[in-house]
């Protein structure tokens, strides 16, 4: 296959596919950040830049101890520090070599399809072919008002935006008509990826409708889980397999993305994360309505059939298993930021992640 120019590479085979199924012994252990901002000893924030110093600081630390996926999440916000991703990625690709590079999520609704595609094929580039993006509407809507959108057009935009994106993806010239941008007619897209497709998941949060939007574009698929149970998601993981069938794609990952911190003892690591969870778990429910948390909704989330990863190595990987053995899935993002955690204890979490869990659940599965 090659990326030079005219109609561009073939669709890969899904045994040369990034995003193919890995098997019912195996799991792929990745990171989610949306960059969240800490504070200083005095209480105040930290600058926006600070956050962002230290974020590579973790992207290489995870290079480091070996796990196959770092993701940072778009946001238009004071309290997340990352709003243009793919600038963030070039500069991690500079400081890794082996670990994958994405986003988590790109909002492609108030986004341009094709600067989508050239700024990850760009990292594509730079990285040597580490690159991949994530797909979502975003469950936050900052973006809409600051590019002067209306969120009356919040379905369109999206259902619109990844069709084109979907055709550009495929690196041939690109025939597409709709009413949220100008139409374009045989024009060509760059600079194209070297050797493969750019591998793209969508983000979902847990409705049919986007499950099933996912299967027909053959897109792998992601489900955030932030709350209740897991296995709750298991007929929609079992949707998105039967509806790729019926679109006749091949089949791709199916992962999942989840709140956790991991520390020496189950004590430890629920003391640590506990108090800058619920800073934002009751910031983000006063903006969106939901009642004021407390220990018992916390811990009810750590129990072993919660949806928050959170205790020593020991607890954590058992956990993980867990959901591969109840939803089958390919991948794990774990999201290791949450709200004002420190940097020493991210960092500390993702040597765990890296060098204590994974492990742990690699000879789980293989036995």
């Amino acid at each position: 296959m090659t990326g030079t120019s005219g109609e561009g590479p073939v669709p890969e085979s899904p045994a040369a596919s990034p995003t193919a199924p890995v098997g019912g012994n195996r799991i792929l252990l990745g990171l989610n950040t949306f960059g969240d901002v800490g504070t200083n000893p005095d209480g105040s924030p930290q600058p926006h830049a600070h956050v962002l110093r230290q974020l590579l600081e973790q992207a290489e630390l995870a290079d480091a101890v070996g796990l196959h996926a770092f993701g940072v999440g778009e946001h238009h916000r004071k309290d997340y520090a990352v709003s243009a991703p793919e600038v963030f990625l070039a500069a991690a690709a500079a400081r890794t070599s082996r670990i994958r590079l994405g986003s988590a999520v790109t909002v492609l609704s108030s986004d341009d399809p094709i600067r989508v595609f050239q700024r990850f094929s760009t990292v594509d580039a730079i990285s040597n072919g580490r690159a991949e993006v994530m797909l979502g509407r975003g469950s936050f809507v900052e973006s809409f008002p600051l590019f002067g959108l209306d969120l009356a057009d919040y379905e369109v935009l999206f259902e619109e935006k990844l069709e084109l994106f979907d055709k550009v993806r495929a690196q041939k010239p690109v025939h597409w008509e709709g009413r949220t941008r100008p139409s374009l007619h045989g024009l060509s897209v760059y600079p194209p990826l070297e050797h493969h497709l750019l591998p793209t998941w969508i983000g979902v949060g847990g409705t049919p409708e986007s499950v099933l939007r996912c299967a027909q574009y053959g897109y792998p698929i992601i489900f955030a889980i932030i709350g209740g149970q897991p296995r709750a998601f298991s007929p929609l993981a079992d949707l998105y397999r039967e509806a790729m069938g019926k679109y006749g794609h091949p089949m791709q990952q199916v992962a999942t993305h989840s709140p956790g911190h991991v520390a020496a003892t189950d004590e430890q690591a629920r003391e640590e994360f506990f108090p800058h969870w619920l800073t934002l778990r009751n910031r983000l429910g006063a903006e969106r309505g939901w009642g004021p948390a407390g220990r018992g909704e916390f811990d009810a989330l750590c129990a072993p059939e919660g949806a928050l990863y959170v205790g020593s190595p020991d607890t954590v990987a058992r956990k993980i298993v867990q959901l591969k053995r109840n939803l089958g899935v390919d991948r794990f993002d774990f999201k290791y930021s949450n709200g004002p955690l420190p940097h020493a204890a991210m960092m500390r979490s993702i040597e765990l992640l890296g060098t204590a869990v994974a492990p742990r659940v690699a000879e789980a599965l293989a036995g």
